[in-house]
């Protein structure tokens, strides 16, 4: 028929769109394998292999994506006038790029939503502008937005692979949701295009220190205030205390001294020694007791302990 190759290119750019889903990270892991399915099945309905390369070149659509064109077509669709007289690719182009450098001032002057404005007009003229896109997420995360961040810098990545500053931009704004795992995949992804960018390095590193940072807390949190497991018990650091040379060697001389047995006999001393076994927090209000104060400085021959003058 002679509508085959219209519908042939649609369906191509069906599965260019789903293929770089996969790679920017659109599609989830556990989705992938259905997607490739999926990619497989529209080539043989439409009659072609979309890994055939040679084939792939005479149906694709690029530099434009399926998203781009869609996103032209609803901006389009926004726009008064519809009737007026077409404006020749150059001149559209240069007013895109206007639209660009005022939302760069705007920026500037950190007037970030009337930026994304100016940024959004330009990608309704020029969609296929890579640069546009990644402007606009920077312009987001300054405004505080940071999952839109993430979207454009994704759709910049789709209109240009090789962009790396797209990558630079989808780093910060995971780092500043806090998915630091995540920033760091995006850094080195943009490291592997541009090895020598400094500001992706420093940023790499940054995130790889809050992901450390975070891993450490986590582990101390989980092994503080734990009678057994951890070094704290009672607010105490028991860890540094039995490492030490001076309290292991009074403790020593302590237990060799005859009161020390005659207290350790005491009832009351038993009983709280297994009162301290099953709540270890205790051990502060033990300390403060008056009574256990003044039968401690009769052991150390000293007086009993009160507050300093």
């Amino acid at each position: 028929m002679s509508d085959t190759k219209p519908k042939q290119h649609l369906a191509h750019a069906i599965c260019d769109f789903l293929s770089a889903s996969i790679k920017n990270g659109t599609i989830k892991d556990d989705d992938i394998e259905g997607m490739e399915v999926a990619i497989q099945c529209i080539g043989e309905a439409f009659g072609f292999d979309y890994s055939n390369e040679a084939l792939a070149a005479e149906l694709s659509v690029k530099p434009a994506t399926l998203a781009t064109i869609f996103d032209a077509f609803i901006n389009t669709q926004t726009k008064t006038g519809s009737s007026a007289k077409k404006e020749s690719p150059e001149v559209a182009k240069e007013k895109a790029e206007a639209l660009k450098a005022a939302g760069n001032k705007l920026m500037a002057s950190h007037q970030y939503k009337d930026a994304i404005k100016k940024y959004s007009e330009a990608i309704a003229i020029d969609s296929s502008n890579a640069t546009y896109y990644s402007n606009r997420a920077a312009a987001y995360s300054q405004d505080g937005d940071h999952a839109k961040a993430v979207e454009d810098a994704k759709q910049a990545i789709e209109v240009d692979p090789d962009f790396s500053k797209a990558y630079s931009r989808m780093g910060h704004a995971y780092f500043c949701l806090g998915n630091y795992g995540d920033a760091i995949e995006v850094y080195e992804r943009g490291l592997r295009l541009d090895p020598s960018n400094q500001s992706i390095k420093q940023s790499l590193s940054a995130a790889k220190e809050r992901l450390r940072e975070g891993e450490a807390d986590s582990a101390s949190t989980s092994t503080r205030g734990t009678n057994g497991s951890g070094d704290y018990v009672g607010g105490m650091d028991l860890s540094s205390m039995l490492s030490n040379p001076s309290f292991m060697s009074a403790a020593s001389q302590l237990m060799s001294n005859p009161a020390v047995s005659s207290l350790l006999s005491s009832p009351a001393i038993s009983q709280m020694a297994q009162n301290l076994m099953a709540n270890p927090e205790q051990l502060q209000n033990i300390m403060g007791n008056s009574d256990i104060a003044r039968m401690a400085a009769s052991v150390a021959g000293g007086p009993p302990l009160g507050r300093g003058e």
